[in-house]
């Protein structure tokens, strides 16, 4: 009787599960094995509304394999000394686990080989799991780099890479009796959740991705930005958990078709465009990217504009509406991140590590890849093009929430105050702003500019 054992990680699906297949069809018993990793926690990265997510991702796939005939193992401690563990209690003779991009599941993978070094048990880590197009698999053509820093031809690049076929969720899965499991985590008595926080796990990822296919996907190319439309796919968090496949789901775009269909699947490369980049230079999660010799604010006032930030009370109602939506539903649309992030980063002047880790501390999609490279792109320290931009948030108002639906719906100071007016609060008759409660300006637009400029030395 042979036996292997399957690692979950940001993979917590059945459909479409390269590790699983493979183990399946290579022994009689498998081990389904998820591992509640101390280092998570004692990293910071521990948050509520991850945490409950997670336990609604883990309770799902638990029911997905006992339909299945299987169940889920779960350990908690270290993940090398657990899996050891697991492999010494079943003699597995493989473990089965998808690959990482970060410095952490890097180190993940080490620490795994050298702890079954001595066990016998071999580990195979399986690429294109995570994302759609394995890091490392494109590289610019005659260059010597191991990576693309500029999108657009890494997306020509990607576009052309032939995609496998998904795989089917497995019609069985036997488990051996032998290694024993912790209780599953229950979203239940997790203390400081956002309100509005989604529901987790396969079947809900699953439903998400239909519905959303069939009634949202063609307006896709002309919504996504409309803030009050809310148009997107809400898929981030199923695809940082790995409840729904990137590979699946570039090949459900595509063969849906049409202009909608091509811009999600745009979007879908920048999330591999994004875990290339910090598989290739992990330090850039914490470490400028290409460094601008910025001189971040130190000065007394810049601890109460990051809190004004915070918390949605800046006096810009776009990006306080945007704060708010995140701090609510621990996600955020993803035009509002970048005016959000634009504002902190280059309006205020701040630090943008200081913005990516609160962002981190509530998104339930809060992705080392895409949050920090994201921060940076806004920043000007990432791979954007041109890093000198910087987003009007009363311009981006008038854009992409003309009528000042979004706005209002976060805003609810700022619910009575008719027209266009909503996005200049500070212009109304002093008796009207006073009345609404709403906070001036935390700085003016002007001031804001220049300073930035100051900084960087553009005159």
């Amino acid at each position: 009787m042979t036996t292997a054992v399957v690692l979950f990680t940001s993979d917590l699906r059945l459909h479409d599960h390269p590790p699983l297949h493979a183990a399946l069809a290579s022994a009689d018993e498998v081990v389904p094995l998820f591992v509640l990793d101390e280092a998570v926690g004692a990293a910071g990265f521990d948050v509520p509304n991850r945490r409950a997510f997670l336990a609604d991702c883990l309770r799902d796939l638990d029911a997905g394999l006992r339909e299945r005939g299987g169940r889920l193992i779960v350990r908690k401690g270290d993940v090398a000394e657990e899996v050891g563990r697991v492999v010494t209690e079943t003699g597995a003779a493989w473990v089965h686990m998808a690959a990482g991009v970060s410095a952490f599941a890097q180190r993940r993978e080490e620490r795994l080989r050298e702890a079954l070094g001595s066990t016998g048990c071999g580990l195979r880590v399986h690429d294109a799991v995570i994302t759609a197009v394995a890091p490392g698999a494109l590289v610019p053509s005659g260059s010597g780099k191991d990576h693309f820093g500029v999108f657009t031809p890494y997306f020509r690049k990607w576009s052309a890479e032939g995609l496998r076929e998904p795989f089917p969720a497995p019609r069985g899965v036997r488990v051996p009796e032998a290694p024993g499991s912790a209780a599953l985590p229950s979203r239940t008595g997790v203390e400081g959740l956002s309100p509005g926080l989604a529901e987790g796990g396969e079947v809900e990822g699953r439903k998400r991705v239909t519905a959303w296919r069939r009634s949202a996907i063609a307006s896709y190319e002309d919504l996504h930005d409309d803030l009050a439309g809310d148009a997107t796919s809400r898929l981030s968090p199923h695809l940082h958990f790995g409840t729904v496949s990137s590979v699946e789901l570039v090949h459900r775009a595509r063969a849906a078709g049409g202009p909608g269909a091509e811009a999600f699947v745009r979007q879908l490369c920048w999330r591999d465009f994004h875990h290339q980049v910090l598989s290739a230079r992990p330090a850039a999660s914490r470490s400028d990217y290409r460094p601008r010799q910025d001189r971040w604010r130190t000065d007394e006032a810049v601890a109460g504009d990051t809190d004004a930030w915070k918390e949605g009370r800046t006096g810009y109602p776009l990006v306080d509406a945007a704060m708010r939506q995140l701090r609510h539903e621990g996600w955020m649309h993803n035009r509002g991140r970048l005016i959000a992030a634009s504002f902190l980063a280059k309006t205020l002047y701040v630090d943008w590590r200081a913005g990516a880790r609160h962002f981190l501390d509530l998104l339930v999609d809060g992705d080392i890849a895409n949050n920090q490279l994201n921060w940076q792109w806004v920043a000007g320290t990432g791979t954007d093009s041109r890093p000198n931009r910087v987003l009007n948030p009363v311009t981006q108002a008038r854009r992409y929430d003309p009528d000042g639906t979004y706005v209002r719906r976060w805003v609810p100071e700022l619910v009575g105050v008719t027209g266009s007016a909503v996005f200049e609060p500070w212009k109304l008759p002093a008796g009207e702003r006073s009345g609404s409660g709403y906070p001036e300006p935390v700085v003016g637009l002007s001031e804001g500019l220049a300073r930035f400029k100051e900084a960087r030395g553009l005159g």
